[in-house]
């Protein structure tokens, strides 16, 4: 029960704060927070991606280049330009390395306007810092494993967050309905779209690129928008009332 319940709390804690954070607020500001918050969830997606850790301004710039360029040659996640998921995830993590080191041209044109923390980055992208969020996993599952199968979760812990990003951009670009024509392939993968928070609405998504409810019909749940709603209640955050309210122009029947 240890390890399911650490498995699940690391799965859902990641995914959080991906498209909470590194998505919705890094890549598109959404809302806006003050300084206090900022810092408090750009620390708490250290913590919670761990050894997985993504950079904010690395990964706000690749999400940008993902909607300016989406599914043609110049998308740096598109399914359709890799073979399988494995062959997208290291095309991927590439040009990740590349725009974390300022060394990839098409993505300066999308630069600023995300939190920044020089000093968390370097912790989070340093070898040390990975590998021993790594070790603190292992340690874990030696206290608490009850049968051998259970370590085969460990390769997950490791890279949390670019297997959320993988099953995000393959699944999303590949499987599903589309409400929209956004001439690209973007689709809605999953009717109720709990495992990935709201993130697999790639269709309606990327018509409204700054919708906060990723769902758009009423049987469409985007379990991540009662959170940010609440936040914006209680002060946290505060939303951007005319893209909150975006409405799309047409409406598949």
């Amino acid at each position: 029960m240890p390890i399911l319940l650490f498995f699940v709390g690391h799965w859902y804690l990641s995914l959080f704060v991906q498209t909470f954070y590194l998505h919705r607020y890094a890549a598109h500001k959404m809302y806006t927070m003050n300084r206090f918050w900022e810092r408090f969830f750009f620390g708490l997606t250290y913590a919670a991606q761990g050894s997985s850790f993504l950079s904010p301004r690395a990964y706000a710039l690749l999400h940008r280049m993902h909607h300016a360029y989406s599914d043609t040659e110049k998308d740096p996640h598109s399914p359709h330009f890799s073979s399988n998921a494995f062959t997208m995830m290291w095309k991927t993590k590439n040009i990740y390395n590349s725009v974390l080191n300022n060394d990839y041209e098409l993505a300066k044109r999308f630069e600023g306007d995300y939190p920044v923390w020089n000093l968390l980055e370097r912790i989070g992208d340093n070898w040390k810092s990975r590998v021993g969020w790594g070790t603190a996993y292992v340690l874990f599952y030696v206290a608490f494993a009850t049968a051998w199968w259970q370590y085969l979760l460990l390769p997950i812990h490791f890279l949390m967050g670019p297997i959320h990003g993988a099953i995000v951009n393959w699944s999303g670009h590949k499987y599903g309905y589309q409400n929209f024509d956004n001439n690209d392939k973007s689709r809605n993968s999953l009717f109720f779209d709990f495992l990935t928070g709201g993130e697999l609405f790639q269709n309606n998504h990327h018509k409204l690129p700054m919708r906060v409810n990723f769902g758009v019909k009423w049987w469409e749940l985007d379990p991540t928008y009662p959170v940010i709603w609440t936040l914006d209640k209680v002060g946290i955050i505060k939303l951007k009332r005319k893209v909150a309210a975006q409405e799309p122009e047409r409406l598949a029947a």
